[in-house]
């Protein structure tokens, strides 16, 4: 008998049980508290759930280095009759996991894609507009915003917003700027950031509270699975081709810049591995 075969037995039977298991309602993840002047973290959010997926850096800089995590919501997704629904599972989301949440509009904004930016550049500038100013507002040292060929639209119409906005802000302005990736992989990723059990759990349990989307696509049950691959391409793309991968079960990947004098810079050379014991705020040193 092929001795694999109960090995992939048991990932089929966990994603099986895990559709009996609630979705949301569950009460605020165990979390440090920031302080009312801790420096903060922005993540420019494409979609709701982008927050949940994505923010593992952001979850583990609240949490180990006690800044402030504010996530905007940039879009509430295309379907107008869900947009209320979607804030009111955002809030939710954002409450379990001690994230503040900012509305880019009270409707989210529309049509955030290349598309518009070439063909409407007064709404768009608009946009980029209201994005600067919040940026303005919150002086965030760390910015997340997705990479500029992670394929869903929406979500490459929000990196060139972020930079758009980025420069908008004006020259004084700087900060440590994460690109992540969700549908479309990057060549370059610079940093794998490990994942401890409980702080993807917490992260699978946030992503459950947006109940209409994943009751449509149950994408919340892969998450482990995604992290883990991550940590095979990461073992080659941020380690080094032909390297050993670490030691890692899940990690997810980014791409960390500097923004400064209105464009974004390399800051060390080569490539890093954020271990789950090692302070998050380690990879800015």
């Amino acid at each position: 008998m092929n001795p694999y075969l109960t090995h992939v037995k048991g990932f089929a039977r966990l994603v099986r049980e895990g559709r009996q298991l609630p979705l949301g309602g569950f009460p605020p993840a165990t979390r440090a508290t920031a302080a009312p002047d801790a420096p903060k973290v922005m993540l420019l959010s494409p979609h709701p759930d982008d927050e949940c997926i994505l923010g593992g850096l952001a979850l583990r800089l609240l949490r180990e280095a006690g800044m402030r995590v504010v996530n905007v919501a940039i879009t509430l997704g295309s379907n107008q009759a869900r947009r209320a629904g979607r804030l009111a599972e955002l809030r939710q989301a954002c409450g379990y996991l001690g994230f503040e949440l900012v509305q880019s509009a009270p409707q989210g904004f529309d049509k955030v894609g290349v598309a518009r930016r070439t063909q409407d550049p007064a709404g768009w500038q608009a946009m980029v507009t209201t994005t600067a100013q919040l940026l303005a507002q919150h002086r965030p040292e760390v910015v997340f915003f997705p990479h500029d060929q992670d394929w869903n639209s929406t979500h490459v119409g929000v990196h060139h917003l972020a930079m758009d906005a980025l420069r908008q802000v004006g020259p004084s302005f700087e900060c440590w700027t994460v690109q992540t990736e969700f549908w479309g992989q990057m060549n370059d990723p610079n940093l794998m950031v490990e994942l401890s059990e409980t702080d993807l759990a917490d992260l699978v349990a946030a992503t459950s509270f947006h109940v209409g989307e994943v009751q449509r696509n149950p994408y919340h049950l892969l998450l482990p699975a995604w992290m883990q691959d991550n940590v095979r391409r990461g073992g080659e793309l941020v380690g080094g081709q032909g390297g050993a991968a670490p030691d890692f079960m899940f990690a997810t990947l980014y791409r960390l810049r500097r923004f400064r004098s209105g464009t974004l810079e390399r800051f060390y050379s080569g490539s890093r591995n954020l271990p789950a014991a090692v302070n998050a705020k380690a990879v800015f040193d």
